[in-house]
């Protein structure tokens, strides 16, 4: 069995050597048949690679509950509540989301007889059900007329990003110009 752990070991040993002292006879060039420059080609389905790659860098992030549950609290005093509250600390990752592109899916709450939020769970267990936190739940501005929406529908959304560490009489997390993309009606 030795012998054969030795012979792998002289195998390996050999390659490493002849690896280390290979080199190319002829310098790579980066050129395409006679011509002499170096040009990038593209493939035919992208006839304009700038135009691809404005279109990626413009793309909504997809925003997960996981990232915006990622969240501290600091208590501060407040001229309505004496003994202060609790405001989030929003994170690096979420403040450069700020005013950007999303998407985002999650479960409609109807907070009044107009207006509704997304949140991270069903309507039973939302944050003000008391089984999870004000971190799991986002408000909503639609784009256009507020849609007819059913409590508890599952929905993906695009819209801009916007995020409130300084009003605790608002939503941490919001949704604006928002247009459901999938799960609508």
């Amino acid at each position: 069995m030795r012998k054969i752990y030795i012979v792998f070991i002289l195998i390996f040993g050999v390659l490493i050597l002849l690896d280390s002292s290979f080199e190319p006879r002829k310098e790579f060039t980066n050129s395409v048949g006679n011509n002499s420059k170096s040009e990038l080609q593209t493939a035919a389905f992208f006839p304009n690679i700038n135009a691809v790659e404005n279109s990626l860098m413009q793309a909504p992030d997809t925003l997960t509950w996981k990232l915006l549950g990622v969240i501290k609290y600091v208590n501060k005093p407040s001229k309505d509540y004496p003994d202060g509250v609790m405001f989030p600390i929003i994170n690096s990752t979420l403040k450069a989301k700020g005013q950007k592109k999303i998407v985002m899916s999650g479960f409609i709450v109807p907070i009044d007889n107009v207006s509704y939020a997304l949140s991270k769970n069903v309507f039973a267990s939302c944050f003000f059900c008391g089984q999870a936190g004000p971190e799991t739940i986002m408000g909503i501005k639609f784009k256009g007329a507020t849609p007819k929406l059913k409590t508890d529908q599952y929905v993906t959304m695009e819209g801009t990003f916007r995020y409130n560490d300084n009003d605790v009489n608002d939503w941490i997390y919001h949704i604006e110009n928002a247009v459901i993309v999938k799960g609508g009606k």
